[in-house]
């Protein structure tokens, strides 16, 4: 029989846990994917180069223009995307822990949707001129979320009422951006069309700097705050009777997620259905009964860097994609849903 989890204590700290080997070795196994099409991707472009090249010029050896292509040109926009690849993965996996749904993700719950009419709205309208589309995509993010969160409370919140709310925000935000794209001028859509389908063509270390120093932050915190998600998922009640505060772990863990999907949709722009199919790809390769946050960060991590290569080849926005690729995940996700008497 197959080895499904083993436990361990220590007396030296006094820390007792539970491996997972098999959910260790799909973290291992995307991880090294992950790291294989980071240097990947830094090899595409006009000058040539080898992943040996990328490689020796990653621990500064090798030919010094070769680390100039590599540092200064190419290193922004494949670090953007797996930074923004863990980002929306982890957030995923937080946002349907949280709920207890495999549907809910920020694309679908108007966490990116407040994003992007934060951004639109500040280009076509004039006020986002000193700010930028990180400080306004992180902004509009934060409010969105912080509207769902009060119109879902009803002496308390839950993962069902918030789904509900955040659609209907959702398509609110979609609205506002559509009616703001019918009134900008020529060049105003045409500054926004791209970063509204996420894209990382443009990509600088002005964008990739924010997402490292905030990932720095908002990652650890999410791994040390894994034990509360545990108890969520066992339901309220439950988690209630083994000690563990709900309405504050919901909100701690709800802003926690939506401060990963900001700073990545700030970055990239609200790349499609990455926080949707990274979590549920992970739990199933690791055969756990909730998306596993490590897992779920670089699943998300090798998803962006993959559809990257191939938007490489056409040439599309990364977020084409994505789209591409995950509708019909999220179609699947629905059967399987009405299947399982689930689907409403």
């Amino acid at each position: 029989m197959a080895v499904t989890a083993v436990r361990y204590r220590l007396s030296v700290p006094p820390v007792s846990g539970v491996v997972r080997p098999r959910l260790l070795a799909v973290c291992v196994v995307l991880g090294i994917l992950a790291f294989f099409l980071f240097c990947l991707g830094m090899t595409v472009g006009d000058y040539p180069l080898g992943v040996g090249q990328v490689l020796a010029a990653l621990v500064s050896r090798g030919d010094y223009y070769d680390q100039v292509v590599v540092y200064d040109w190419r290193m922004p926009r494949a670090l953007t995307g797996l930074l923004v690849g863990v980002a929306f993965g982890m957030s995923g996996a937080l946002f349907q822990t949280i709920t207890r749904n495999p549907l809910a993700s920020p694309d679908i719950i108007g966490i990116s949707a407040g994003s992007t009419v934060a951004v639109v709205g500040g280009i076509v309208l004039g006020f986002g001129a000193g700010l930028g589309t990180q400080t306004l995509g992180l902004a509009g993010g934060v409010l969105s979320a912080l509207a769902i969160y009060l119109l879902a409370w009803k002496r308390g919140t839950t993962g069902y009422r918030i789904i509900l709310v955040g659609i209907g925000v959702s398509w609110m935000c979609t609205s506002a951006t559509g009616y703001l794209l019918a009134r900008a001028k020529l060049h105003e859509a045409q500054q926004v069309v791209g970063w509204m389908v996420g894209n990382l063509t443009n990509v600088t270390w002005s964008h990739a700097a924010p997402l490292v120093i905030s990932l720095a932050v908002l990652v650890p915190m999410a791994v040390v705050l894994s034990g509360w998600l545990r108890t969520l998922q066992l339901g309220d009640e439950v988690a209630v009777g083994l000690g563990t505060p709900v309405q504050l772990a919901r909100l701690v863990l709800l802003l926690v997620a939506v401060g990963l999907v900001a700073f990545g949709t700030a970055a990239a722009g609200p790349v499609a259905f990455v926080a949707l199919t990274a979590p549920q790809i992970a739990r199933r390769l690791a055969g756990v009964p909730a998306p596993p946050l490590v897992a779920s960060a670089c699943a998300g991590a090798v998803i962006v860097l993959g559809s990257d290569l191939v938007a490489r080849s056409f040439p599309l926005p990364v977020g084409v994609v994505t789209g591409v690729l995950g509708a019909p995940f999220l179609l699947w996700l629905l059967a399987r849903a009405n299947r399982a008497g689930s689907g409403g």
